[in-house]
């Protein structure tokens, strides 16, 4: 199987974009690549293993520039870790319909929208201590998502970080960056065990991913915040939903 994409000058020029943000807040950019590939008519069977894909080294760079400058809490990622990772390869074991599947995935986006127009999961000064079974919940579910929809789940678990008051912004993202990589490597592994394979294309748009992941890793774990990206950003997202939900 193939991507048989229109326009695909049009999504090779988005994609770095995509991943130029997401890696600037720490994230794998999963949901924005589905959101994308949604836009083109990619089919769910592709989506999901790519998206994973370009986690996998996208996030891998945002965490990398963010533990660097020492955002990094590991008992913080531990408690979310420890039932995200079975959870995760279980779900990415799982086949789910076509039409389930996108409007599990539009409901997701949802999420990444909220989170870009910064509607909750504000950053406080009063840091709560994360409690274990709290942490082992949380991380159990998301990491069920992820890897039945194709996501790291980042989008889903920094926002709630903030909401709860576990962590600040850059320590949130140093930690979902490490747990989107840890579920995608995981929803991937499920996939391939379920008899998935990944095509050639995908590792190509791999190398376009990482041009845009790289500077967005590197700005965003020092100072950067782009509003005007972000409200673009969150824009394309809600495209993607309404084609989801009504295409």
């Amino acid at each position: 199987m193939t991507f048989d994409i229109e326009n695909i000058f049009i999504f090779l020029l988005i994609l770095p974009f995509v991943s130029f943000f997401y890696a600037s807040v720490g994230h794998g950019g999963a949901s924005g690549y589905l959101a994308l590939m949604a836009l083109f008519s990619v089919t769910p069977e592709l989506m999901k293993p790519t998206a994973l894909l370009l986690n996998l080294f996208v996030a891998a760079l945002a965490f990398y520039y963010y533990y660097k400058e020492g955002y990094f809490n590991k008992k913080l990622f531990l408690y979310f870790a420890i039932a995200s990772i079975p959870m995760s390869i279980i779900g990415g074991y799982i086949e789910v319909d076509a039409t389930i599947y996108k409007n599990i995935l539009a409901v997701l986006l949802l999420f990444a929208i909220l989170k870009m127009l910064n509607i909750f999961g504000k950053e406080s000064n009063v840091i709560r201590e994360l409690k274990l079974w709290q942490g082992i919940v949380i991380g159990g579910i998301i990491g069920f998502f992820s890897g039945l929809i194709g996501i790291g789940g980042g989008i889903i678990l920094s926002p709630i970080i903030l909401l709860f008051h576990w962590g600040k912004m850059k320590e949130a993202a140093a930690v979902s960056a490490l747990f989107i990589w840890v579920n995608s490597a995981g929803g991937l592994l499920g996939q391939l065990s379920s008899g998935v394979s990944l095509n050639i294309e995908s590792f190509g748009l791999v190398a376009i991913a990482l041009i845009g992941g790289f500077f967005g890793a590197y700005y965003g774990s020092k100072k950067m915040n782009n509003q005007s990206l972000r409200y673009l950003l969150a824009m394309v997202l809600v495209i993607a939903c309404i084609k989801l939900f009504y295409v």
